[in-house]
């Protein structure tokens, strides 16, 4: 437990600071604000690629998905625990550093912008610490590593959806990249974290020999209301994703003569 918790606290600020660091070197041009939201980008995926990584690992090793164990399912978890953290504080970063006038920039405005701009997302962060941590490290008891493993790879869509934030920050939304990496985007978050739940399901049922249908009735009932939180909230920014497509790919209205 001490050992990741420390580890997290000292990698993610670290990385964060050598990010800033060095695209302060190697871009004179851009300004401390375009570094440090890109520098929370780029520690945002490594984040993301870690736990990917460690979710394909426990879900390949949990052959019994209700009761095989795989040491990352619990060890990871107290490696986010300082992400979490460190990430909320990035956010108010953003936003302090998104202000222009420099002398309001502490100032109890900003911190209230901060806090109805990312409402949802510091919602998120504060149901992950207060709510799904506690479930995984210990009211779960010694089962569904597999389904942790799960959850872990629903951050496969972080990169793409980080790189998106980065060309418009860069002014690139019109780029062949952007547009493919918007595509990306779509399909990495709707089969990681909305596809992600009916999977659970299927594998659930598959090894107890029940339909996908049965399942819904002969799980815990806290259950399928856990995971009706957790679906909630990815449909809705799906559906915000899916918006942000249309109009990037609708063609531009034909002007008329005159």
């Amino acid at each position: 437990m001490l050992l990741p918790l420390a580890w997290g606290s000292l990698f993610f600020p670290g990385l964060f600071g050598l990010c800033t660091w060095g695209l302060r070197r190697a871009r004179p041009a851009w300004t401390h604000s375009d570094c440090v939201m890109i520098s929370t980008r780029l520690v945002s995926s490594v984040q993301a690629v870690l736990a990917t990584g460690s979710g394909i690992i426990i879900i390949r090793s949990c052959r019994n998905v209700v009761s095989d164990r795989h040491w990352l399912a619990r060890e990871y978890v107290w490696f986010l625990i300082p992400y979490m953290i460190y990430d909320a504080y990035a956010m108010y970063l953003c936003e302090w550093y998104r202000t222009g006038d420099q002398n309001s920039r502490h100032s109890l405005t900003i911190f209230r912008n901060f806090l109805s701009k990312n409402r949802l997302m510091i919602t998120h962060h504060a149901v992950i610490l207060f709510v799904l941590v506690p479930v995984a490290q210990r009211l779960r008891g010694e089962l569904g590593d597999f389904f942790v493993g799960c959850i872990f790879t629903a951050e496969l869509s972080t990169p793409f959806v980080s790189l998106g934030r980065v060309l418009i920050q860069l002014k690139q939304q019109h780029t062949l990249l952007y547009k493919v990496n918007g595509i990306l985007t779509l399909t990495t978050f709707f089969s990681c974290r909305i596809l992600l739940f009916p999977f659970m399901y299927w594998s659930y049922g598959r090894q107890q020999g029940l339909s996908l249908l049965q399942v819904l009735f002969s799980i815990p009932y806290h259950c399928n209301v856990a995971n009706a939180i957790l679906i909630a909230p990815q449909i809705y920014w799906f559906s915000l994703l899916c918006k942000k497509a249309a109009r990037l790919f609708d063609a531009p209205p034909t002007k008329k003569d005159g």
